[in-house]
């Protein structure tokens, strides 16, 4: 299936239009699943069926997590204002959720760090319940059981892509309400474990370069899911 499918499935609007929209599922008891689409999944898409599914479903909301996805877009005629990352969703929705007294289930991550981010909701929303678990048990469905018995408000989980999208969607069926969505390494940054990008980087939209002066071995990784996404994006838009 060509990239530009997966596209047209993707929030046109700004960031704050769609962290109101998703502020608003949660608070009204809704059920909402939300990826944010990178090059990287986009590419899982076309060689793994599940991916594929998630994308497609009426019931996921897809947001642009990253410039190249806004670029992509824009080069196939596709309306996109501008990205919405994993990291700065997760932040309004925590706020919104603590504002709200509403419940919260973080799993992934180190010990240290899931542990940190939880204590620390914790420190700053009293009125907020709560619940974490590592991400580095054996059994994720195991996991996700416990969840589903608690059926908080606002999951988030955090186990990297394609894994954790694949293990929300397996588990939508089972909650009556909720938003979900795949964070990857938000809550190093969240907790306070690691520093995001300088805002001129933020703004300037090149975070991906930060992390790469960063932790070059970055390199290869960005090769395979920005640039050659890109390639294929162009092809299609060649057509």
């Amino acid at each position: 299936m060509a990239i530009k499918e997966y596209l047209r499935r993707v929030f046109p609007g700004t960031a704050e239009e769609f962290c109101q929209k998703a502020g608003d599922a949660m608070v009204s008891g809704k059920r909402l699943f939300v990826v944010t689409a990178n090059p990287e999944i986009l590419m899982h898409a076309g060689e793994d069926p599940a991916i594929r599914q998630l994308l497609l479903a009426d019931e996921t909301a897809v947001v642009p997590d990253g410039i190249s996805v806004v670029k992509a877009m824009n080069l196939l005629g596709l309306p996109a204002k501008e990205r919405i990352t994993g990291v700065d969703l997760a932040d309004k929705l925590l706020r919104r959720a603590g504002e709200q007294g509403k419940s919260v289930y973080l799993l992934g991550a180190k010990e240290e760090v899931v542990s940190a981010l939880a204590q620390k909701l914790k420190a700053q929303y009293p009125q907020m319940e709560v619940r974490y678990k590592n991400g580095y048990g054996k059994d994720k469905d195991a996991d996700f059981r416990e969840i589903e018995a608690f059926q908080p408000d606002l999951v988030l989980v955090a186990l990297g892509v394609p894994a954790q999208e694949k293990l929300i969607a397996r588990h939508l069926g089972n909650f009556s309400k909720g938003v979900f969505i795949g964070v990857g390494g938000s809550f190093d940054v969240l907790s306070g474990s690691k520093r995001r990008a300088p805002a001129l980087f933020v703004k300037t939209n090149t975070e991906w370069l930060y992390r790469i002066l960063r932790e070059p071995s970055r390199l290869g990784r960005f090769y395979r899911n920005n640039i050659k996404f890109l390639g294929e994006v162009r092809k299609e838009a060649k057509g």
